[in-house]
């Protein structure tokens, strides 16, 4: 069966997003952040999120087995929610004054500036995809700013590793990039009816190199 991701954002207006966006630095990925191509949106994000998106994005990346690949929406199968762009692929270029605008925007599901253009994008993917199509959001399902909204789309196509329960950010980033070493995807299961909510799991065990396997995902 095709799979495709929905990945929860990073957080725009936070410290490392100011890192990125100061006019004066003068790393790799702010410098072309200022250029007019931009950087891709999954990038970016990594760079503010650290370990969480970044596993995300590689976990995404691996596993995702989209149905239209010549579509533009699910051409990696991996998307991003954005705070007022809705839905848009990881590859999407982004530059300075959209992420600036980014920042601006509470992700709340009540923030009309969020939630409707998360719904309309939405359901474009849903009629790219079709039916038979599942979606697997890799984020918050204890976050009604996220699930709430999808669910409105989705229904039970939406998955959800059964493995986040009880984990925080860092904890998931950490056992997103521990699948995509050793090539075992997580167990998905819908986010209607589900427990969302257990207790914290165990610590992983440290694995020596692992942020840096994955330095360019």
């Amino acid at each position: 069966m095709s799979r495709i991701f929905l990945l929860s954002p990073a957080n725009c207006s936070g410290r490392r997003a100011r890192i990125l966006l100061s006019e004066r630095a003068e790393f790799d990925l702010a410098v072309r952040l200022r250029s007019s191509q931009g950087v891709a949106v999954g990038e970016a994000f990594a760079f503010i999120s650290g370990l969480y998106f970044k596993g995300k994005l590689a976990y995404a990346l691996e596993f995702a087995r989209p149905p239209e690949p010549d579509l533009p929406l699910t051409a990696s199968g991996a998307l991003v929610i954005t705070p007022n762009a809705g839905l848009r692929a990881v590859e999407t270029a982004v530059t300075v004054d959209a992420l600036r605008t980014f920042a601006t925007v509470d992700i709340a599901a009540n923030d009309p500036r969020y939630r409707k253009p998360l719904v309309a994008s939405a359901r474009t993917l849903a009629e790219e995809i079709g039916e038979d199509c599942e979606v697997v959001l890799l984020g918050s399902i204890a976050s009604a700013k996220y699930v709430d909204v999808l669910l409105q789309v989705f229904g039970e196509r939406l998955l959800f590793p059964i493995e986040f329960v009880g984990r925080g950010d860092m904890s998931r980033g950490g056992l997103l990039l521990r699948a995509v070493q050793s090539g075992t995807e997580l167990t998905y299961v819908p986010v209607k009816g589900a427990v969302r909510h257990g207790p914290r799991p165990p610590r992983l065990a440290p694995i020596r190199g692992i942020m840096t396997a994955f330095k360019k995902a």
